[in-house]
């Protein structure tokens, strides 16, 4: 299904109030099923007809085209350069020597040294020239593929690896330095080389010419059958390496719950046998490499067999002279040897495209922003909020959420409470549009997000979330990532409102202190205080507290409920707890109950109806 099927189709469903089902496409699941999740069966992958030449050309290639004409003339030259030697022997042997003409033996020894030091001149020029810009064209592709993968759907980041995109990020793109390096010029290089070299041969002997034609046909014909086989494999190659290394970085990222269940072995297990998957695909294509590189030096020897039986009659018959024979080997010679390195170039070629196809698929996934309904930009947020009959399930005819209804006005604290799986992050989530109803519509300030520009909505959001991530770097730098211009007194008041100073002053670098990787050098209930001022720093216009408080021991949590006081105050709210005693006193409280609201209104209310709500409340009081 094209892009253009999907946005129609999407438009559609919102024409009538209800958006379809997402397909893979539409709801960010990768269209090859590489992230999905645990049992899921993983789709046949789609093969894209094409895509890799369209691409090469119109967006590496072309753009390029002055860079790779001088390219061409260079290997021209250095080519034709390279072709001085083989056709002097000729009249070295049978002028020179024979007729011990000495004048033009320094006529053609000044030929050939000029030759070389164009060779080498331009060999030089090349690598330069191509080589250097092969690496940028990989920087900037690297580049323009991580800003895609960061404005795809949620939804692909919850059913796809972390280390297989940072796979595809970093590797795929690798292979594209032969389309604009030396692998381009050089196949074209080659090209020239076995044309020019082809006329020569013609012109000293078409009998022996043909003879040699044979040869090369059938490793023409060994080399077209392989590279039908390596590029598949190349692909499939790329694929296994982002799932092998999805896995180590989960491993690297769980390492303290490996050793915690003493699992290093079997961690190390499932390791090799992906290395072992990567392993036994490298061995295949290294073995169809090896086969296409060892027949081309076997026919490449019976071409020479050939000549030298039938050139050998030709002298001796006085049809044929010693140079123009040593000079014909010669030039077979600059024949076969591109026609071999032109094997090895399509080798890399080959593998070039596979990971430019796996680029292009990736890049056709499509963006948040990519839906034609998203032209509305958000003005600013005033923070009344309503879910109009919105219902949504992660995979069809499993709802998580059904035909929830409610309105908050601005500034109004909403509390979701409920046993762990009932909805209530999943309803959060869709408030926050990481996620799109499957039917209804969320409305903020009356206008349906469906048809927001997601970039104008998000910046006017706060979120404090469960796992309380936070980057390697300082605890300054954490809390600028939510508005970088912030001044050194804004970052302070957040921090101190957060009570952050509170363990802060006691470092020795204070708010310059290195937390390490997701702030794995602090304690849990320092890094929600974090999360809490990077947000209270955002100055947000609808917040969001995912179990806000669930790291904090006794002492930080009165702390934080004093922080949340202030922040909370003239922002609309959407907080999550399990812990009743945080939510008292909210506006509104939300009892979600196997994706329904079974129960609503303020703490003192519920309690008095002694439902589900006075029973959490109740067990929690006891425990």
């Amino acid at each position: 299904m094209t892009q253009d099927t999907i946005q129609r189709e999407h438009a559609r469903g919102a024409r009538h109030g209800t958006a379809r089902r997402p397909g893979p496409e539409q709801d960010g699941t990768p269209p090859d099923g590489e992230g999905g999740g645990t049992g899921s069966k993983r789709p046949k992958q789609k093969k894209i007809s094409g895509s890799s030449l369209r691409t090469a050309f119109q967006e590496i290639i072309w753009p390029r085209r002055k860079l790779i004409a001088i390219g061409l003339i260079l290997i021209l030259l250095n080519r034709l350069a390279g072709l001085v030697l083989p056709a002097s022997t000729r009249y070295l042997i049978d002028n020179v020597i024979a007729n011990k003409d000495v004048q033009l033996l320094y006529l053609l020894l000044s030929s050939v040294g000029l030759a070389v030091m164009v060779q080498a001149a331009t060999s030089y020029t090349l690598t330069l020239l191509l080589s250097v810009e092969a690496q940028h064209l990989i920087a900037n592709l690297r580049a323009q593929v991580q800003k895609h993968v960061l404005e795809l759907p949620v939804r692909v980041f919850d059913n796809t690896k972390s280390g297989e995109l940072v796979s595809r990020i970093m590797d795929d793109v690798e292979g594209v330095r032969n389309l604009v390096g030396t692998g381009l010029v050089q196949l074209v290089g080659g090209t020239i080389t076995a044309i020019v070299a082809f006329a020569f041969l013609m012109s000293i002997s078409p009998v022996m010419t043909l003879l040699a034609l044979g040869p090369l046909g059938g490793f023409a014909f060994v080399s077209t059958k392989a590279f039908g086989k390596l590029r598949p494999a190349f692909r499939e190659r790329g694929r296994i390496r982002a799932e092998v290394t999805g896995r180590l970085t989960e491993a690297l990222g769980g390492i303290r719950v490996i050793k915690g269940f003493h699992a290093v072995e079997k961690e190390a297990e499932i390791f090799h046998r992906g290395v072992m998957r990567i392993f036994d695909n490298v061995k295949t294509t290294l073995t169809t490499s090896s086969m296409v590189t060892s027949l081309g030096s076997f026919f490449m020897g019976l071409a020479s067999v050939l000549i030298m039986g039938y050139g050998g009659r030709l002298i001796i018959e006085g049809q044929l002279t010693v140079g123009e024979l040593f000079s014909f080997t010669l030039f077979l010679g600059f024949l076969i040897a591109p026609v071999i390195q032109m094997a090895n170039i399509g080798t890399q070629m080959t593998e070039a495209f596979a990971g430019l196809d796996r680029t292009a698929e990736l890049l056709s996934w499509p963006r948040e922003d990519d839906d034609p309904l998203r032209t509305v930009e958000m003005p600013p947020v005033k923070g009344h909020v309503k879910f109009d009959h919105v219902s949504f399930s992660y995979e069809p005819d499993k709802p998580v959420l059904k035909d929830i209804n409610f309105e908050a006005d601005p500034g109004t604290v909403i509390a979701l409470v409920g046993s762990s799986g009932s909805g209530k992050t999943t309803l959060a989530g869709l408030a926050a549009s990481f996620l799109e109803p499957d039917e209804g519509r969320v409305l903020i300030d009356g206008i349906d997000l469906r048809r927001v520009k997601l970039a104008s909505y998000r910046k006017q959001l706060g979120l404090v979330l469960q796992d309380d991530f936070l980057f390697d770097g300082t605890i300054r730098e954490n809390l600028l990532f939510a508005r970088p211009d912030a001044t050194e007194e804004e970052v302070r008041e957040a921090a101190e409102q957060a009570y952050v100073t509170e363990f802060t002053d006691r470092f020795p670098d204070g708010l310059d202190t290195v937390i390490g990787e997701r702030g794995v050098k602090l304690s849990g209930g320092q890094r929600q205080r974090v999360t809490i001022a990077r947000a209270i720093l955002a100055r947000p216009r609808i917040l969001f507290l995912d179990e806000a408080t669930s790291s904090l021991d006794t002492e930080s949590e009165a702390l934080i409920q004093k922080s949340l006081a202030t922040l909370l105050q003239g922002r609309t709210t959407f907080v999550i707890a399990h812990r009743l005693s945080t939510i008292q006193r909210a506006d509104l409280i939300l009892v979600i109950e196997a994706g329904e609201i079974v129960e609503r209104g303020r703490h003192d209310e519920l309690l008095a109806r002694k439902g589900r709500y006075y029973d959490l409340y109740t067990l929690q009081a006891r425990i």
